[in-house]
């Protein structure tokens, strides 16, 4: 019979060495020599690194709501700046909730393939619908899209609905 330390794994600061019978010197050097070199790195991981990391799942991660740019003051640039990440990332939000949106629409209009126009109607609705609101926060903004310039345009939208009603119905006649 073999004797227990021939089985049991040998380790070499943190990386554990298979001892086997039967293999060459030339093995067991390198089985020694990247222990030596792969083992301060496996025990810094396991030691230090392992027991102080969140454990989440990367696509659950809550970022933080940073200030939009209205509350930002005129000279800070970096505020302007976290306000515009915060817009580019809710931009990509909402692109892909539209995505989605569509995929399931287009699905469904495959899968009901006759009846497709008539038992996807809600799932058509709640896609134009977010289309519309999708166009209506981001449409004629362009490629490069700052929080200044989308604040400025639900600014102007505001003050076009207070004046003249919703968009899309004309201008009020003025009354004398």
């Amino acid at each position: 019979m073999s004797s227990d330390s021939d089985t049991m794994p040998g380790k070499i600061f943190g990386y554990e060495r298979q001892v086997h019978t039967g293999r060459n010197s030339i093995e067991d050097f390198l089985e020694v020599l990247k222990g030596v070199i792969l083992g301060p790195a496996m025990w810094v991981r396991e030691t230090i690194v392992k027991p102080n990391q969140k454990d989440y799942n990367y696509y659950h991660e809550q970022l933080r709501r940073v200030p939009t740019v209205d509350q930002c003051y005129d000279d800070d640039r970096l505020c302007k700046w976290e306000a515009d990440q915060q817009l580019i990332r809710d931009k990509l939000v909402d692109s892909n909730i539209l995505s989605i949106l569509r995929q399931r629409y287009e699905d469904c209009r495959i899968y009901e393939s006759p009846d497709g126009m008539r038992k996807c109607k809600p799932l058509s609705d709640i896609y134009q619908e977010a289309e519309e609101n999708y166009s209506i926060k981001y449409g004629d903004l362009g490629v490069a899209v700052t929080a200044e310039r989308c604040y400025a345009k639900q600014l102007n939208r505001m003050l076009w609905e207070r004046r003249h009603g919703p968009v899309g119905t004309g201008m009020k006649k003025d009354s004398l």
